[in-house]
């Protein structure tokens, strides 16, 4: 039987359809081959028997389109390996580590590879290795992340989503200064009767409504912060799983959390410690949600801002301590502008001064996304600048930390104690200012700062002015000999006022 070649299987007028094309394609393509002159015994050799059908169609033919990657690799032969002539069973495999993978060159890996090649040429460029690197999301974008692995409507969802919004981390940053504070003020001698020991706090109560207070007021300004500039946040790597980005809260829950939180925290305040305090608290909102967070957009001044809102929770600590010693109506200018509130307002400037080389080193690592979401910093508008001011606050710790000795916080000894961590920031501030951040010395730096404040508040307390003195009399029952002579010579200015004089006994008789 005769077969018609494939020319004729279509009329002549569909020449220009595409299998009247692929018809005449295979009719030009059959030319005799190697294969038909084998002999049978050829044909069914064993080494044969166990080759593969040829392919009758190429990887190619689902790839017609020439604009995409693959099929134009396909076609220049990158892929020849996986479609060459099968091996006979007897050879050993063999593999090309050039050979590349089907998949590699598809768009999405090709996407991926890039962002993993600018994420580590940005590590590289700030110094910054992937075990000690600087932290890649805050910790509300954590809680949100974990939040959203549960139910809609479960308590530890919501639990997470709200506390997200408080900004836990910065929250308790917060309350541990003004705890801090609070401890480090003086207890008046006249007080240890009431305490029972001169101890380095007052009240527990008092200490609780300090901490409960302060902390609702940071959740509060957190929460409006968050409101506020939610499509910034969606702009940035460390902040774009808040929340609020994530569409998780609605903003009318957000705002709800914000008042009551503002208001429960400035009422604890107001009737658990005093007015002052309250005050205080109430002011911090207003700061940080009213002038701090819309400034970020106008001018760099902002961090100064923020400065003075990070410097304010020491004051409310030692306006709380201040409030149980007080003697007169506790008015604020009895608290805060006395010559005994200069220990608070040291404490104060310690943690105003803290945060610029905290927040400079931090900045610099991401000021590129600063520059896209559009917030004034000084670390993509003026790098030298940023480097300056870092160093100018990081010497500043020197002076602050002699007047806590001389003012009465502290033993003199802090002074000795307090001076290796500032020298270790100051060198780390001098390399970013040298270097501008690189070579690694942004990331030095804010560790450097991570760890300088808890290390000098805890040498602080350890190291309270008559710290050891009240250990002492609480462990042995019995003062010091220094306090055996302070305690004679009261009782000699006590009896001799009790001595009548003689001008007195002849006006009386």
């Amino acid at each position: 039987m005769n077969i018609r070649p494939p020319r004729t299987l279509l009329r002549p007028g569909a020449a220009d359809s595409v299998c009247w094309q692929c018809s005449l394609q295979l009719s030009r393509s059959r030319v005799p081959t190697a294969a038909s002159s084998r002999t049978f015994a050829q044909s069914f050799a064993p080494q044969n028997a166990i080759a593969p059908r040829p392919r009758r169609l190429r990887l190619g033919y689902f790839f017609a389109n020439s604009a995409l990657p693959l099929a134009k690799n396909i076609r220049s032969g990158r892929y020849a390996a996986s479609t060459a002539a099968p091996r006979s069973h007897d050879e050993a495999p063999t593999s090309s580590p050039t050979t590349p993978h089907p998949n590699q060159d598809l768009p999405h890996r090709r996407r991926q590879a890039a962002k993993r090649k600018a994420a580590l040429a940005a590590a590289e460029a700030a110094g910054n290795t992937p075990g000690n690197s600087l932290p890649a999301e805050d910790a509300s974008s954590a809680l949100t992340t974990s939040a959203a692995n549960h139910s809609a409507k479960s308590f530890r969802r919501q639990f997470a989503l709200y506390l997200s919004l408080s900004k836990p981390r910065l929250s308790m940053l917060v309350v541990l200064t003004s705890m801090s504070s609070y401890a480090l003020y003086p207890v008046p001698d006249f007080l240890s009767p009431t305490i029972g020991v001169d101890a380095p706090s007052l009240s527990p109560l008092t200490l609780a409504f300090l901490t409960t207070g302060t902390a609702l007021c940071s959740a509060s300004a957190n929460a409006l912060n968050m409101l506020y500039e939610p499509d910034t946040d969606a702009k940035m790597s460390r902040t774009r799983n808040r929340p609020l980005v994530r569409g998780l809260l609605t903003q009318r829950k957000a705002v709800v959390f914000a008042i009551l939180a503002a208001a429960t925290g400035v009422g604890a305040l107001y009737f658990g410690v005093n007015p002052t305090v309250a005050a205080l608290g109430a002011t911090n909102v207003v700061l940080y949600a009213g002038v701090y967070t819309p400034m970020k957009r106008l001018h760099w001044l902002n961090t100064w801002v923020g400065a003075i809102v990070g410097g304010i929770p020491p004051l409310m600590g030692w306006a709380a301590a201040a409030g149980e010693a007080a003697t007169d109506t506790g008015g604020f200018e009895e608290l805060l502008l006395t010559r005994d509130a200069i220990g608070g307002w040291l404490l104060a400037g310690l943690l105003f001064a803290w945060q610029f080389p905290h927040f400079m080193a931090l900045s610099w690592s991401i000021r590129e996304e600063y520059k896209i979401a559009g917030h004034k910093m000084l670390a993509w508008i003026n790098p030298a600048r940023n480097g300056r001011v870092a160093l100018r606050y990081s010497l500043a710790f020197f002076p602050i930390c002699f007047g806590l000795c001389a003012v009465g916080v502290t033993e003199w000894s802090f002074a000795v104690t307090s001076l290796p961590i500032n020298v270790w920031l100051t060198r780390e501030a001098v390399r970013f200012w040298k270097h501008e951040g690189y070579q690694g010395s942004a990331r030095g730096l804010f560790w450097a700062s991570v760890w300088h404040l808890p290390v000098v508040m805890v040498f602080a307390l350890v190291q309270k002015k008559g710290m050891w003195s009240r250990v002492w009399r609480a462990v042995f029952g019995e003062p010091l000999v220094e306090d055996d002579e302070d305690e004679d010579e009261w009782e000699d200015e006590e009896i001799t006022e009790t001595i009548p004089k003689p001008k007195e006994l002849r006006i009386g008789s």
